[in-house]
């Protein structure tokens, strides 16, 4: 199979989907692979670290797009991108398409096979998404901190207090991997931390790993109201396979927190667990609301490339080989796990989290597969 890999284009993403290891690995399996020119700089990797490994420099996306059967990127795909796409073209990337009406009809026009990283599933886990959660989790803190300080507007609160003087206090929503790693972080500059989650096993897991400075506390919207006023730093890490972040702090609501305090929207991706949220850039990473700091940068890790591209490319190579290997409907039934990584299809909606979101049809992926052999 001919397997591209473009260079990133959304706004200071440097990450790069594939390193010369992965390259070895598939070349040494009867596969090409194409890079364009300097797609890896940022990531450490030098175009002739990757033609050492037996890939293919191009020059331009466009060609990477014309030459290649599947198309492995980081992130979903820009506007620039969307004429490059071709029907029949498999793209493997983060496509998060439940608050992304438009990309998820041009995939169906396009009758692209849309395969995500997020909802790649071994179980309950989700493998090509925790990499990259864990490095969310572990950044969250470590802005909020930043933005926390009065040349940002905010309240100027040191996260980790002073002698005779409170830390911060710091409330992060939901319980999975952002959350354990956000908590880790900031308990570790010395704050206040309370992890408001619905599963039980998680919160008694957390509270059994993390110092005493963790409390936990069951999330409702009773609970969330009662405890915004008294806390700095809101860390929003709240994931639900495939679909749409549900608002578990409402417009409303905004007026509960402290003015100056500071809002870490890890779940933007997903369209935001916070009602004022909206996606911002590494450019200009916050707005405010009502006097409330907002961060809802939608490629965190981006910003640290060298550790995020390690870390993700080392997921996902297995997946690549399998349907390098197989040819993606074979990957897809012999293997559940890419199987539930399909969002799209054939010009259908596979995924019936994205279904729902848009109020699409959604298409069981193996009757599409079984009435349209061809496709």
């Amino acid at each position: 199979m001919k397997i591209g890999v473009p260079k990133e284009i959304k706004t200071k993403e440097f990450r790069v989907a594939i390193i010369p290891s992965g390259v070895k690995m598939l070349v040494q399996s009867g596969h090409e692979v194409y890079i364009e020119e300097d797609a890896g700089v940022k990531s450490g990797f030098s175009d002739e670290d990757y033609t050492e490994a037996g890939a293919t420099i191009l020059q331009s996306s466009q060609e990477i797009f014309d030459t290649c059967e599947m198309i492995l990127k980081v992130k979903e795909p820009q506007v620039q991108e969307y004429d490059l796409l071709k029907p029949g073209q498999i793209l493997f990337t983060y496509l998060h398409l439940a608050p992304l009406r438009e990309l998820t009809e041009i995939l169906k026009e396009k009758k692209v096979t849309a395969i995500a990283y997020e909802t790649v599933q071994e179980g309950k886990r989700v493998p090509l998404l925790e990499p990259m959660s864990q490095i969310a989790g572990k950044i969250a803190p470590m802005v909020a901190s930043y933005f926390l300080s009065a040349h940002n507007g905010a309240m100027g609160l040191l996260t980790g207090g002073s002698s005779g003087v409170l830390p911060a206090r710091v409330l992060i929503i939901g319980s999975g991997t952002v959350a354990k790693n956000a908590a880790k972080i900031a308990a570790g500059k010395g704050a206040d931390v309370i992890v408001m989650g619905i599963d039980p096993g998680s919160m008694t897991a957390l509270e059994d790993m993390m110092p005493a400075n963790v409390t936990t506390l069951y999330s409702n919207r009773y609970n969330i109201e009662k405890i915004l006023p008294t806390v700095d730093i809101v860390i929003g890490a709240v994931y639900i396979t495939g679909e749409k972040a549900p608002h578990l702090i409402t417009r409303e609501m905004l007026s509960f927190c402290k003015k100056g305090a500071v809002l870490v929207d890890v779940s933007i991706d997903q369209g935001g667990c916070i009602e004022t949220s909206r996606p911002t850039t590494h450019d200009d990473p916050v707005f405010e609301v009502d006097g409330v700091i907002h961060y809802c940068v939608a490629n965190m890790p981006g910003d640290y490339p060298v550790t995020a591209t390690y870390a993700l490319a080392n997921a996902t190579i297995p997946y690549v080989k399998r349907i390098a290997d197989l040819g993606w409907k074979r990957a897809s039934l012999q293997d559940s796990a890419i199987y539930s990584g399909v969002n799209v299809a054939g010009g259908f909606v596979t995924e019936s989290a994205v279904a729902g979101a848009h109020r699409m049809e959604y298409c069981e992926l193996k009757d599409i597969i079984n009435k349209c052999p061809k496709f």
